[in-house]
């Protein structure tokens, strides 16, 4: 997995939506965008900028197509361009949805969706919400437009406007300051996406056909769509690295655990372990009551705090994973894995659920967001992640803490972890000989080591099973 080669310039019609900060209806809007594409008969390709694992879901959904993550800071700039020329090419149009507000990011700007539109070379769409607002609402674009002038900000899209004279007071005034209205979406109820602790409800847990159906209904006609889609197909060309080749042969299987409970994936991850050599197998853990014949096990996040009850009753699938884990089977595991692979969580109203067991901590479900960011992990053992002194870059986001399930036993921690915008430090999750788990989601993309760690220590247990059979 070599250094990707240009390969020619290449046009990809393009543009960006973002916002003025968190919660102005960028998921919604776009999604209501891609909807009324797709029904146009159009091929469209949609992107989520950052660590987001949620909203792809509405974006997949509405276009028909799997979404995938841009985020510098997971995944290195070459790689994030060779992802984006292969999942766009053919497309009539990609639209990335941008996170919190236009300049926001990690410490410096870090993965903001203005440095993706810089270098993607984006027209970008402002999302306003016009609430309670009327002719202040263009000195907040008019800010937007100057604060960062290399930004192609091509016009904005109201929300939230409540009546003919609001619409009338707010377009005339954009207007006025150079800037066109490519939208005005009206206050609807219908258009409230069901929400819980870590932001909107994932689409494998609500009647999401029916809540994109009343999105259609209230967007599609009022976003300018033809305008956007000529927007769009003026971005200028782009030279884009080749992304790597899929072997023809697998040489490990990977179980990757995949339900309501477990759905957190960036799809570009997964496939870097293809790319290494994986097959990957999905498995529910709330409904399967066997493993598949795999050589590794992958648990992602997701809100298995939902389905305690569940996931304690399936007790066949507990005794598989603990009965791998006995034979050696790597496993690695994120956040909501995490949870799941100690030995209880206790759910927000203060019931205590038995899990698999194979961490001595227990889980307890908190009030309070426990922390949210960008992270560096420094390895301190070695696992079948990485080596000792080696360092993850990834993202924390959960409501839960871990407490040792005997004080007079601490589990050894599996990493170092550093707040990118603070900088503080502290141990967190747990590694033994063949597992290795925390709060950490990292991007495979960007940690090919571990990547490659991983897919090395399957094979080595495929062969020891083999010899041993």
């Amino acid at each position: 997995m070599g250094r990707g080669v240009l390969t020619d310039r290449v046009r990809i019609p393009r543009l960006v939506i973002a916002g003025t900060q968190s919660g102005v209806g960028k998921t919604t809007i776009v999604s209501g965008l891609l909807s009324a594409l797709r029904r146009r008969g159009l091929n469209v390709q949609s992107y989520k900028v950052g660590p987001d694992y949620i909203d792809p879901g509405y974006h997949a959904l509405a276009s028909g197509r799997p979404c995938h993550n841009l985020d510098s800071w997971l995944m290195p700039q070459e790689r994030l361009l060779s992802m984006f020329a292969a999942t766009s090419r053919g497309m009539d149009i990609a639209v990335v949805e941008g996170v919190m507000g236009l300049f926001d990011g990690g410490r410096g700007g870090v993965a903001s969706t203005a440095s993706l539109a810089r270098l993607l070379s984006a027209p970008v769409v402002l999302v306003v919400n016009a609430r309670s607002a009327g002719e202040s609402v263009a000195a907040v674009v008019l800010g937007f437009k100057h604060y960062d002038p290399s930004l192609a900000l091509a016009g904005v899209i109201l929300n939230q406007v409540g009546s003919d004279s609001h619409q009338a007071m707010v377009v005339e005034a954009v207007e006025r300051i150079g800037v066109k209205v490519l939208g005005v979406i009206r206050r609807a109820d219908s258009l409230k996406v069901p929400e819980r602790h870590l932001g909107l409800l994932p689409v494998t847990e609500n009647a999401a056909d029916a809540v994109l159906e009343s999105i259609h209904a209230a967007i599609a006609g009022q976003l300018d769509v033809d305008a956007l889609l000529e927007l769009a197909g003026k971005a200028p060309e782009l030279s884009m690295p080749e992304a790597p080749m899929l072997p023809a042969t697998r040489q490990v299987k990977i179980g990757v655990a995949k339900d309501e409970a477990f759905s957190f994936y960036y799809p570009e991850s997964l496939r870097v372990l293809e790319e290494m050599g994986a097959e990957l197998v999905p498995f529910s853990p709330l409904r399967d009551t066997t493993l598949p014949a795999v050589d590794g096990l992958l648990f992602g996040g997701g809100f298995p705090e939902m389905f305690l009850q569940q996931l304690a009753d399936n007790q066949p699938m507990l005794d598989a994973i603990r009965a791998a884990a006995g034979q050696g089977v790597p496993i690695v595991a994120e956040c909501g894995g995490y949870m799941y692979l100690c030995r209880s969580v206790t759910d927000f109203q203060s019931n205590q659920y038995p899990m698999v067991g194979l961490i001595g901590e227990n889980c307890l479900m908190a009030q309070r967001l426990q922390t949210v960011g960008y992270v560096e992990a420094t390895a301190l053992v070695d696992s079948v992640l990485c080596q000792a002194g080696e360092t993850l870059r990834g993202h924390e986001f959960h409501f839960s803490r871990m407490e040792p399930a005997d004080a007079a036993q601490p589990c050894q921690p599996a990493f170092l972890i550093t707040k990118n915008r603070t900088g503080l430090s502290a141990p967190g999750g747990f590694a033994g000989a063949n597992l290795v788990a925390s709060y950490l989601h990292i991007h495979f993309a960007g940690n090919l080591a571990a990547a490659r760690r991983f897919v090395d220590a399957c094979g080595v247990y495929r062969n020891r099973d083999r010899e041993a059979n």
